[in-house]
């Protein structure tokens, strides 16, 4: 019975590498087509960016999360997105995408309150800052020692990304990188695992 359940085992967490795979190597190459698109259309397609404090562009704050300024812009996002995307969608595509919805939404309202006027934002920037504070913070709120040591390397090997939250650049939204890492802490707690009940044991 051990192995059955240990072949079973390995067969599902194959199926959910497999599909987080697919799915952020989708979701990155969809970033490349749009930019590919929008630079084709003379960037028209960055009027769908973040404008601050005007209502009509709240409907804006999803589509903003999928669209850069340039090859630059969505190359320096790829990576990591490809990377902290498919560790974090390894815990079930339904999960993964509450998470980034919950990312998107409050980096996107953070933006829309906060950034300067006459400017417009957008990169999956804010989305790479949610996953890496979702993950940052998920093995603790869960209580999963491995999810604790996957946070930690993410730490250490992403961890300078934290300098990207201070305002030292105009021409990069701290405001987006800081309020999508609010929204993936947010998201570590709202989405925690329930924790088992304890087994009540009689003599």
């Amino acid at each position: 019975m051990t192995g059955i359940r240990n072949s079973a085992t390995t067969r599902t967490t194959g199926a959910r590498a497999v599909a987080a795979g697919a799915l952020m190597l989708g979701w990155v190459a969809l970033l490349w087509v749009l930019e590919g698109i929008d630079t084709a259309a003379d960037h028209s397609l960055d009027t769908y960016g973040i404008s601050p404090r005007e209502p009509s562009e709240l409907l804006d704050v999803v589509p903003s999360a999928f669209l850069h300024s340039g090859w630059d812009h969505v190359a320096s996002n790829s990576v990591p997105l490809l990377v902290l995307g498919f560790i974090a969608a390894l815990a079930g595509l339904r999960r993964f995408a509450a998470v980034v919805l919950t990312v998107i939404v409050i980096g996107g309202l953070g933006v829309w309150l906060t950034a300067p006027s006459h400017t417009v934002t957008l990169g999956a920037s804010g989305v790479v800052f949610g996953l890496f504070g979702y993950l940052l913070v998920r093995g603790f709120v869960d209580r999963r020692p491995l999810d604790i040591v996957t946070g930690v390397i993410i730490a250490a090997v992403y961890g300078s990304i934290l300098w990207g939250v201070l305002p030292t650049d105009s021409g990069i939204s701290w405001q987006g990188h800081l309020f999508g890492l609010i929204g993936g802490v947010t998201a570590a707690f709202v989405f925690r695992r329930p924790r088992a009940s304890a087994t009540t044991v009689t003599a």
